[in-house]
């Protein structure tokens, strides 16, 4: 059902509608239907309709053509307030608290006539007319909320603010007028504390009133003894603005200070200029600014304190440190401290801090800190190193950090580093921060590290510190160079830093850390021309049996339909690849691939690496045939050249008419690479030089194994290798590497040998190349017959 409200007369619905969005970005009201323009203006003006003025009227909703006549997409607040200054600060800071977006405010400031009733009557921009009040309507979109209680929570919220700002508002004479009249009190004298400090803080006072301070608070205490402990009680009726009195009795803030910093509400001195515990809720976000005026009785002592809490108007911040009382007595100790000539390059530099120096810091610092902070800032200079100043509040409340960092190196990433760590070293709940990146090389970051109430603040070691922030401020890169430096030494490490600082990309940077890295520029390094540079190895904390092999090449990269096969019939399970472009500066680019691998189990990355790489070398550049084969690289520990001589008697039996097909003698020999294993050692034994012993002992083993072969077809086959390699007289294969292999077979030992039989067979092998030159017995031939076709 439609909501309806008395309608206002057309001519005041009009000229509301135009004053309400007179200030508004015409493009903003363009993207909009005109008819929700239309109605969101009228329903703040029926809002509006009747008013007293004293307290706001505040709502939060989601329109609704059907309930409302008009449609946002957002949750609208409509606010209607007395007119004052702060509002469209202080409630934007509300919504940005609650952690809402603002999508738009629409704040128009109208002259309003009502009756006596409150009922609006005429309208009128605020200086077409002189008769009637200032009255401020604010349209507010956030973030749509269709929870109950958070649109009651934010009209809360709101309301809260906005009675903070009427307070600090209407009590803000009284407060200046107040201050005022204790800068005249102080003209008398104080037993025991300075002339020069009362007429320096009186100054002091008397520039605050000067536009320098915005009063939102402040409030009388009296400082007296319970149960041996201290207590700062509240003069009744003293309270203005945000502290006026709601049923208080004493300080709460001061009652949660450690016994160590309430005791120095007992020092002789005549300001407290710290941060307060409470955030602004007015005007400006951050923690207010706390002035405190310690009173005395006719003996000296401090009997309570006046306590202001406002915020530095922004002139405050503008004008020059050494114009500013309080401020101009602790630069020049600190000046005169150094003792540095005022015209001299050390002495400028000098000035030139203390000019820069956080205000906040400056006024709260005192003497001493400030001239250990200037000076190591000085002696800083514009060197590239991240350097850490540490100032603990004297009541404990917080700790001031201030970072200095290459310009360069800072990032939002970096900062949140830099948080974490300083919240875990002094135990903070939070942190408020402000950057400074002026011109200077090194960029400035102050954090103020809020601490737990009640409890003071660990005091780490600051070099230990620091050398934490250091560490996380290190790039990838810094790295690198550091574990260059170490392995190569400076010169060349410098080479290498040109070359590879850059070169290597995000992607690469995330995944791998500079061992990794320092690794691949070796590799890289080593490489020649298009050549291929491998790497087999076992990730950090990973299982044995999951290993990753890097490929390096020049170029192109070797595309993933060549690899694949290559790396399966290695026996290896292919889990995932990671490819990435190195890109030296004029140099030729090249790729770091990286597989993941699943290896057979039982495994030794040790064992098998050197092999891995020869075998699948020998398979990319073609001198190795990519068959089941390759598999006994891992199962049976062979080189690649060892398979060589399996592969060999192979083909001669599928060449020689043997029962089973090449295919499954390769299985044969894969599925027991024990027996695969023993034949080469036989080989070896054979031809190598080990003489008849050893081979008695390697046939006497190769036999018993056979007798454990659960299939037939594998014990036909592998017997036909042994008898193979028994009919073998010579071979080639211990004469240096060839791309061939050969063997001279006495033919009347090869089992299932057709006839005629020649004497002997001399059988060659290579990848492009098989054939067979038969000698003696009924069959002569010359030279080696080769035909590209099996049939033959």
């Amino acid at each position: 059902m439609r909501t309806t409200t008395p309608a206002a007369p057309a001519d005041l619905t009009d000229k509301f509608t135009r004053l309400y969005y007179a200030e508004v970005d015409p493009e903003e009201l363009a993207v909009r239907a005109a008819s929700d323009l239309e109605g969101a203006a009228a329903g703040h003006l029926a809002f509006a309709r009747r008013f007293s003025g004293g307290k706001p009227k505040i709502r939060a909703f989601n329109p609704t053509r059907e309930k409302h006549g008009w449609h946002s997409t957002h949750t609208v607040v409509e606010i209607l307030n007395d007119d004052m200054p702060f509002l469209v600060d202080s409630v934007t800071m509300e919504v940005n608290r609650q952690g809402l977006t603002l999508h738009l405010l629409i704040h128009p400031v109208l002259r309003v006539v009502r009756d006596a009733a409150g009922e609006l009557v005429r309208i009128a921009a605020p200086r077409e007319a002189a008769e009637g009040r200032l009255e401020s309507y604010m349209h507010v979109e956030v973030d749509r909320q269709t929870d109950p209680a958070k649109l009651a929570g934010l009209e809360a919220g709101i309301a809260k603010v906005l009675a903070d700002v009427r307070a600090a508002v209407e009590d803000w004479r009284p407060m200046q007028a107040r201050l005022a009249e204790q800068v005249r009190r102080l003209d008398a004298p104080v037993p025991g504390l300075a002339q020069a400090e009362l007429e320096e803080g009186r100054a002091f006072l008397a520039w605050l009133l000067d536009h320098h301070f915005t009063f939102v608070g402040c409030r009388e205490y009296r400082l007296d003894a319970s149960g041996g402990e201290d207590v700062l009680r509240i003069v009744p009726g003293s309270g203005l603005g945000i502290l006026r009195e709601r049923g208080e009795r004493v300080s709460a803030s001061f009652a949660t200070l450690p016994p160590e910093a309430r005791r120095r509400a007992r020092v002789k001195e005549l300001l407290v200029l710290t941060k307060a515990n409470a955030r602004s809720t007015v005007h400006r976000p951050g923690h207010l600014d706390y002035v405190g005026i310690k009173q005395f009785d006719a003996a000296g002592q401090v009997t309570g304190e006046m306590r202001y809490l406002g915020l530095y108007t922004h002139t405050a911040y503008a004008e020059s440190p050494s114009q500013v009382p309080l401020l101009r007595r602790k630069l020049a100790d600190v000046i005169e401290r150094a003792g540095l000539l005022p015209a001299g390059y050390s002495g400028k530099a000098l000035a030139s801090i203390l000019e820069s120096y956080p205000r906040d810091e400056l006024l709260q610092i005192s003497a001493e800190d400030l001239y250990r902070h200037a000076m190591a800032i000085l002696q800083l200079g514009e060197r590239q190193r991240l350097r850490l100043l540490v100032r603990q509040d004297p009541y404990a409340r917080f700790v001031s950090c201030i970072i200095f960092v290459p310009r360069d190196r800072y990032n939002t990433d970096l900062r949140m580093r830099f948080q974490r760590i300083l919240l875990e070293a002094f135990h903070g709940v939070s942190c408020d921060f402000d950057v400074d990146l002026s011109t200077a090389a090194l960029g400035r970051i102050l954090m103020r590290i809020r601490t737990r109430p009640g409890e003071l603040a660990p005091q780490p070691q600051v070099s230990a510190l620091e050398a934490r922030l250091a560490g996380a401020m290190r790039r990838w890169e810094d790295e690198l160079y550091e574990a260059l430096l170490e392995r190569h030494g400076e010169e060349q490490a410098n080479r290498l830093w040109r070359s590879y600082a850059e070169a290597f990309p995000p992607g690469y940077r995330a995944e791998y850390g500079v061992a990794a890295a320092l690794a691949d520029v070796e590799a890289i390094e080593s490489l020649e021309g298009e050549a291929l540079g491998m790497n087999l190895y076992a990730p950090p904390g990973a299982p044995a049996e999951l290993l990753r092999f890097k490929i390096y090449r020049r170029g192109e990269r070797i595309a993933l339909s060549d690899t694949l096969p290559m790396l399966e019939r290695l026996g290896v399970r292919v889990l995932d690849e990671h490819p990435h472009q190195v890109t030296p500066p004029a140099e030729t680019p090249l790729w770091i691939v990286d597989f993941g691998l699943l290896l057979p189990q039982g495994v030794a990355l040790e064992r098998v690496r050197a092999k891995f790489h020869e075998a699948f070398l020998g398979m990319w550049s073609g001198a190795v045939e990519a068959d089941e084969l390759n598999r006994l690289v891992l199962s049976a520990g062979l080189s690649a050249r060892d398979i060589t001589v399996l592969r060999a008697y192979t083909r001669y039996l599928t060449q020689a008419g043997a029962t089973f097909s090449r295919s499954y003698a390769e299985q044969a020999l894969v599925t027991n690479p024990p027996i695969a294993a023993a034949l080469v050692r036989l080989f070896h034994a054979r031809f190598g030089g080990a003489g008849a012993d050893g081979q008695d002992g390697i046939v006497g083993e190769i036999t018993a194994a056979l007798e454990h072969v659960a299939s037939l077809d594998e014990d036909r086959i592998l017997r036909s290798f042994l008898a193979l390699m028994q009919a073998t007289l010579r071979t080639n294969f211990f004469q240096g590497d060839k791309p061939y292999v050969s063997f001279k077979l006495d033919s009347a030992r090869v089992p299932g040998l057709p006839e005629p039989r020649p004497m002997v067979e001399i059988w060659v092998h290579s990848p492009r190349v098989e054939g067979v030159h038969l000698r003696g017995g009924r069959v002569a031939r010359g030279g080696i017959r080769w035909s590209d076709r099996m049939e033959d």
